[in-house]
């Protein structure tokens, strides 16, 4: 194996616990180095990565507040984790915690490549982890019992955790044929687009990844274009922006776009399902939208339809963005309508409220040679604006390769 196991704990509390990982992972083959991340008592073991060298603030964690010091030595782990791993020396991580040593070792996980094996044994793995994963590929183990002391149960639970580790940095996953990786965004209202640009792309050769476009999978796509494992994009469905400005529950965060133009991928994009906020079963759309135009998609997700005026700040919004762009990038709009329910005779079909994002979009956007804004007569399912979709990522796609020769 080429680099080591990270094994990471509070070791003012889980000093044995770690320990017992760490044996466990050596006789499995794994080279490890522990490190503490603890700042109450002294460390009840010696780490191979003491505290004082993760360098976390000291007036923070002197402060006396338990969740400023844990954020600082987050903070400081983040830093340490990052470092080491572009030496080269991590093949895996693996924490042990409670709430507080979840919350630390958690963001820190979350801040290395996805692909990187990285399990966390916690307390609190059996509830709400979403803000423990959030997008990342963070294995969660339930310890069961709480991670204090060794015992029937917490020895069978970490030598599982420590074989699962051992078992992922020492059969890695073969290289196979090196492909073009693509990344693209579906809803189920936009799915005849999207798989017809997947099945077209494929068959020429690219390898393609499709998410679901529910805040969490546009994430998770831009987590994975910045670790460098998605080569170029088509953004067809970008509905999370709406969720995001209107407060529907698959936003997309604030930062949506930015890694993808930080990166200076091949990107094409379009507005799929932008007619659209996302809520979930009928009777928790909120008493403020109660008179909206509402459609139940299914017992569990309630569509409201999208207002001119919020389709304004849509355009502004991603406009905003994509002028801060240095790559090439092409923004393609469906004049037709930009979902399966926003065509004539369907629920969401108001042509006013989509001509008010596609004028904001068209008069906002600064178009260079680089940054092309194209108008297309179709529905964003119809045959065609798939096809000119592909025609595009292939052009951009085609300038990219071409700009890499020259460096």
């Amino acid at each position: 194996m080429t680099g080591r196991v990270y094994a990471i704990a509070t070791l003012d509390t889980k000093g044995a616990e770690l320990d017992y990982v760490r044996q466990c992972l050596a006789a499995a083959g794994a080279l490890v180095t522990t490190v503490d991340v603890g700042s109450g008592g002294p460390p009840t073991i010696t780490a191979d990565v003491p505290r004082e060298r993760l360098k976390a603030d000291a007036a923070e964690l002197s402060s006396g507040d338990r969740g400023r010091a844990i954020a600082a030595m987050s903070r400081a782990l983040t830093a340490f984790l990052q470092a080491e791993h572009a030496a080269g020396r991590v093949a895996g991580v693996i924490g042990l915690g409670g709430s507080g040593g979840t919350a630390l070792i958690s963001a820190a996980l979350r801040a290395l490549p996805i692909g990187l094996p990285k399990l966390l044994v916690s307390t609190v793995a059996s509830g709400n982890t979403a803000p423990y994963v959030d997008c990342s590929d963070i294995t969660l183990m339930y310890s069961v019992v709480d991670v204090a002391g060794l015992n029937a149960v917490s020895r069978r639970v970490l030598a599982n955790a420590a074989h699962a580790m051992a078992g992922m940095v020492l059969n890695r996953l073969p290289e196979g044929e090196s492909r073009p990786t693509v990344g693209m965004t579906m809803f189920g209202v936009t799915t005849p687009c999207v798989t017809r640009v997947r099945e077209t792309l494929e068959k020429l050769g690219f390898d393609c990844l499709v998410f679901h476009a529910t805040g969490a999978g546009g994430r998770a796509m831009e987590a994975l274009v910045d670790s460098g494992l998605i080569e170029g994009v088509l953004d067809v469905t970008t509905t999370e922006v709406a969720d995001e400005l209107v407060g529907g529950v698959f936003a997309s965060g604030p930062l949506r776009f930015e890694k993808l133009l930080q990166r200076e991928i091949p990107l094409v994009l379009s507005l799929g399902a932008l007619d659209m906020v996302n809520f979930g079963a009928l009777d928790t759309v909120p008493p403020q939208f109660r008179n909206r135009k509402l459609h139940v998609h299914n017992a569990n997700v309630t569509l409201m339809r999208t207002t001119a005026d919020e389709n304004r700040r849509f355009g502004a919004w991603i406009a905003d963005k994509l002028n801060r762009s240095s790559a090439p990038l092409r923004m393609l709009i469906p004049e037709g309508g930009v979902s399966l329910i926003d065509v004539p005779g369907q629920p969401f079909h108001d042509p006013e409220a989509d001509a008010a994002l596609f004028d904001e979009l068209t008069n906002r956007l600064n178009v260079t040679d680089q940054r092309r804004l194209i108008r297309l007569p179709y529905a964003i399912n119809a045959p065609e604006f798939a096809d000119a979709l592909v025609q595009h990522f292939l052009d951009v796609h085609s300038t990219g390769q071409e700009k890499t020769r020259d460096r």
